[in-house]
């Protein structure tokens, strides 16, 4: 239901007119004048002009609320925007944000990552200490053959992925510092090369379970500082280790549960996906909203889900 537009009327004061002078010693003081009167400085009496009422002028009306549309708390926003602001009223102290990585193939809509940064990193301005990006630095100590190795098993994975994820990654978290926002990004061990080397074709999902628990141990010791005091610690990465309620088999590439249960419930899992990637594939047909969703309806709305409490997806409007 549309919340209904509040005005808010500011009362109005109307300014006392001033008292008449004493009368005169053994002067009879009329039942009823005319007008109050007051003296001029040269002794004589005038009339005193009405003073005008005044008013403060009254606020602008505050913005629509949310509609709401359907399952799983569905809400819809005149802006993304408002959809964010929505998510950030419920305090957390971790906000986990999860994007669908761009594909091969859609270089013209602007990613989850450029709206990101250009859209709601300034909302995080003053709020947010630390920003944990999911991307990997190798500690230069490390065999760099081994390095080298790993970083091609990376390919399997992010070879379908549009080429400029990465340096919007790297963007993400300049803009981040120039806002005030510490960016950070996860360091693996040399020891973590070598267990990922090992794994063999279980390669790539020891690098999950890597970059899940690399996140965790970062928020925890940002979280531990002293210069914390309250404020939000953000992770940005793939829509997958932020889940709260991760997929059988895979809950060691979630930190969600576990940052739930260090912060008390003060952990929101956001997911932010950009309406023209949704597919109609067994792996977006998983998600548990994906059958409440009809990209094809309000267009022009931002569609927010709420699954499950701390849990939340924002759907961004059609590109333009």
């Amino acid at each position: 239901m549309r919340m209904p537009s509040m005005l808010l009327a500011m009362p109005l004061f109307l300014a006392s007119c001033a008292s008449p002078p004493p009368a005169a010693s053994g002067a009879s003081v009329p039942m009823a004048a005319a007008s109050p009167a007051v003296t001029s400085s040269d002794g004589a009496s005038a009339a005193q002009a009405p003073v005008a009422a005044s008013s403060t002028p009254a606020a602008p009306p505050a913005p629509p609320g949310p509609v709401g549309c359907g399952a799983l708390g569905c809400l819809l926003f005149d802006s993304p925007e408002q959809a964010f602001a929505h998510v950030l009223a419920t305090s957390p102290k971790v906000l986990a944000i999860g994007e669908s990585h761009a594909q091969q193939g859609s270089e013209g809509i602007p990613s989850a990552t450029k709206r990101f940064t250009e859209t709601f990193l300034p909302m995080l301005a003053g709020k947010a200490s630390d920003l944990i990006v999911e991307l990997w630095t190798a500690d230069p100590r490390c065999n760099q053959k081994k390095v080298a190795k790993v970083q091609e098993e990376q390919k399997a994975v992010t070879q379908s992925q549009a080429q400029e994820n990465q340096n919007e990654f790297v963007t993400l978290g300049h803009e981040a510092k120039r806002l005030g926002i510490s960016p950070d990004v996860l360091r693996p061990s040399c020891a973590e090369y070598d267990t990922i080397l090992r794994a063999g074709p279980n390669g790539i999902a020891q690098m999950l379970e890597m970059i899940a628990r690399l996140t965790a141990e970062k928020v925890k010791e940002l979280l531990g500082l002293k210069s914390y005091v309250g404020k939000l610690v953000v992770a940005y990465g793939g829509a997958m280790h932020n889940d709260l309620a991760p997929a059988p088999g895979r809950e060691s590439w979630s930190f969600g549960p576990d940052l739930q249960a260090h912060t008390g419930g003060k952990y929101v899992e956001l997911d932010i996906i950009v309406r023209e990637f949704i597919r109609d594939t067994d792996s977006w047909k998983a998600l548990p909203w994906h059958a409440h969703f009809n990209r094809d309806a309000h267009p022009d709305k931002t569609v927010l889900f709420n699954p499950a409490p701390g849990s939340f997806v924002l759907i961004f409007p059609r590109s333009t």
